[in-house]
């Protein structure tokens, strides 16, 4: 006897991801910025949309600034989430701003970001954004010998000597790391065994040397394996600082804070980290005694803050499972449909909305309206029962969202994204 149309399977239990608990639910709706999700997609017009919250990124950095020792420096890498609303309210927050574009400089500089605290890295940066980076004062993170003759010739050609920090590629990596920035042959920085010579370089160019930026890796929940890296690129830029043609101002340690996607992870535990900051700050003071260490976070400032809201637009069953139609998809959030640096694909946590208060009661398939396989936001996942017109919020959507995806693939209309609250 053949299955009714509608028929879904029963959900299969799996292991089960870190509760999504910084969003209420009230009315049996999750709150977004203190409003229903349904009411807040009125406000906004259409589906499908991002929505960070204001309040819970404030939270986010009171919660760092409580974890890490006063001396060492926030500094928001906006490369996370480029939203002008979202920079804005940082740029009140933290210290300083890492930008990897002439385009993210602008935005930095239009929310109010102090030039003195601003940052450019990036592996191919334009002699003309290197000449808008001068202009600018802001620091730059030299990534190849080819930046030092284009900074040497925009400095006099300005007027003022291009603020330097010498990005350095180390023998060494961020153990348990999602994205590896450093070690082995990387596009990123100069190799450390190199950097001495780079070093005698910068000073007989004349550019104003500030320090050095050291970043392992990315999106790591294991407290230990940050703290070993950052000792690591600690004594790195000590034995370095040696061949610096003027004292250490500027010690980027990277980031690296990663928060719970997939089933299975747990939360980053902060105290590690924070003391042994401490202790790093605590030897600079004597070894460093003119530098700053700072601390470069993106992920870990906005990710949690924010989810992606997609509406039902089918319901279908085919061969038993469950598909869950929806008018947002991968062009919008690829990491999201795991086609962002996942291997092997996992779901990021995902609730009906509108029904966030009822049961998981069946399993289901959650896609997207792309042409392709690969467009997927949910797989086998547990969720209450959804219809066409129900609303589905995938968490941990405030970093690498909206423009970190192909949002022209296939022609579908773009999506909005707004800070609430």
């Amino acid at each position: 006897m053949s299955e009714p149309l509608d028929a879904a399977q029963p959900a299969r239990r799996l292991p089960e991801h870190a509760p999504m608990d910084q969003f209420q639910v009230a009315g049996g709706e999750l709150v977004v910025g203190g409003m229903a999700v349904s009411l807040l997609a009125e406000q906004v017009g259409a589906t499908p949309f991002f929505a960070l919250d204001r309040a819970l990124i404030r939270a986010r950095v009171a919660e760092l600034r409580q974890a890490l020792p006063t001396q060492v420096k926030l500094h928001f890498a906006m490369k996370a989430n480029p939203m002008p609303a979202v920079v804005g309210l940082l740029a009140g927050l933290v210290d300083g701003i890492d930008v990897a574009s002439a385009g993210e400089l602008k935005v930095a500089l239009d929310a109010g970001a102090n030039p003195a605290e601003v940052s450019f890295a990036g592996p191919g940066k334009r002699d003309a954004e290197l000449r808008q980076a001068v202009a600018a004062g802001v620091l730059i993170n030299v990534e190849s010998n080819r930046e030092l003759a284009v900074l040497a010739q925009a400095s006099q050609d300005l007027g003022r000597p291009a603020r330097v920090a010498v990005r350095v590629n180390p023998d060494y990596e961020l153990k348990g790391s999602g994205m590896k920035m450093a070690g082995g042959p990387k596009q990123f920085g100069i190799d450390a065994e190199a950097v001495p010579e780079v070093l005698a370089r910068v000073g007989a160019l004349g550019l104003s040397f500030e320090g050095f930026h050291l970043f392992a890796g990315s999106q790591n929940l294991r407290a230990e394996a940050i703290c070993e890296a950052q000792r690591k690129s600690y004594e790195l830029a000590l034995r370095l600082a040696e061949s610096a043609p003027s004292p250490v101002q500027f010690l980027n340690l990277g980031g690296g804070f990663g928060i719970p996607y997939f089933p299975g992870d747990t939360r980053l535990d902060l105290a590690p980290i924070g003391a042994n900051l401490a202790a790093l700050a605590a030897r600079a003071a004597s070894e460093m005694p003119m530098a700053h260490i700072v601390i470069e976070l993106g992920r870990y400032l906005v990710g949690e803050a924010g989810v992606y809201v997609t509406r039902v637009v089918d319901r279908k069953v085919s061969r038993g499972q469950v598909f869950l139609v929806c008018d947002g998809g991968l062009h919008h959030h690829l990491a999201a449909s795991g086609n962002f640096g996942q291997v092997l694909r996992k779901n990021y946590p995902v609730a009906i909305a509108n029904q966030a208060d009822r049961p998981a009661d069946e399993s289901v398939n959650v896609v997207g309206p792309l042409c392709t396989p690969l467009d997927i936001l949910a797989d086998r996942m547990s969720l209450p029962r959804a219809d066409v017109g129900d609303l589905v919020a995938v968490f941990q959507s405030g970093a690498y969202g909206r423009s970190a995806s192909p949002q022209d693939f296939l022609g579908h209309p773009a999506c909005t994204e707004v800070l609430v609250g």
